[in-house]
């Protein structure tokens, strides 16, 4: 029986790059996408030896031609993608509104919410034309409940649990799953990128308790994909034991 295929992007790092090996443990062929060529070309390797096939698309998730461009590469045979994983995502800055980047707005409105767009746009026609297929938009506690100075980040990811709730619904008709889960804290690049490289305030981030791992969050990924056809964990929020909202950790320093 021919395997089928999950495309998950954001896979140079973090929950993407756990999720694509994680996906590969359940037999599914991978297309992997990322900004970093390099680290998608190490990541194919690594998926070679679950013994499934893996192409990699190299673009920015924001750059819609780019987006439409990659897609046009791809041999006929992968493009009926079983399982997307909308996974790109990223955090610029924490800063009160008025003080705020309008840089990092972009940023974080361009990846998150339009990225997701640019990409699902591509997947959920060919979904549509078989009646099959699972979509799984990974959130955040971010958008959930609002925490002080994450307002742009949080409005993000406030619109892409909407999305995942109108993409249900207007799929349906369809047989197309959609899922989303939600994570709280993982220790993973995202501090990093969102202090702009400052490692000291990064770390701090995640010091005085066991954040979750990407690993962990791949798992609940890989679980949820790999229900039975009549079943959709529709919302999933997965945080640390140490976490209770958002802004609440208990920290042993």
């Amino acid at each position: 029986m021919e395997k089928k295929i999950a495309m998950v992007t954001g896979a140079s790092s973090g929950i993407g790059w756990a999720t694509a090996l994680s996906l590969a443990q359940l037999g599914y062929n991978i297309i992997a996408t990322g900004r970093r060529y390099k680290r998608l070309q190490e990541l194919q390797i690594e998926l070679n030896k679950e013994g499934v096939d893996s192409l990699s698309l190299t673009f920015d998730v924001r750059d819609k031609e780019a987006v439409k461009d990659a897609f046009a590469t791809l041999p006929d045979a992968w493009k009926k993608v079983d399982v997307l994983i909308n996974n790109a995502g990223n955090a610029h800055g924490m800063d009160p509104i008025q003080s705020g980047n309008p840089d990092d707005w972009d940023a974080m409105m361009d990846i998150n919410v339009k990225g997701l767009l640019y990409v699902s746009n591509e997947v959920i026609p060919e979904m549509v034309k078989r009646n099959t297929g699972t979509i799984v938009n990974i959130g955040s506690i971010a958008g959930k409940e609002v925490y002080p100075l994450g307002n742009v980040y949080c409005a993000s990811k406030h619109a892409v649990d909407a999305l995942t709730k109108g993409m249900r619904i207007d799929l349906n008709p369809h047989g197309i799953r959609v899922m989303g889960i939600h994570p709280g804290l993982v220790e993973t690049e995202f501090s990093l990128v969102r202090f702009k490289g400052d490692e000291g305030r990064s770390r701090s981030v995640y010091t005085g308790y066991q954040a979750l791992t990407a690993e962990d969050i791949a798992e609940t990924i890989a679980f949820a994909v790999s229900r039975p056809a009549h079943v959709v964990l529709a919302d999933i929020v997965i945080l640390p034991t140490a976490q209770a909202t958002a802004a609440m950790v208990k920290k042993n320093l």
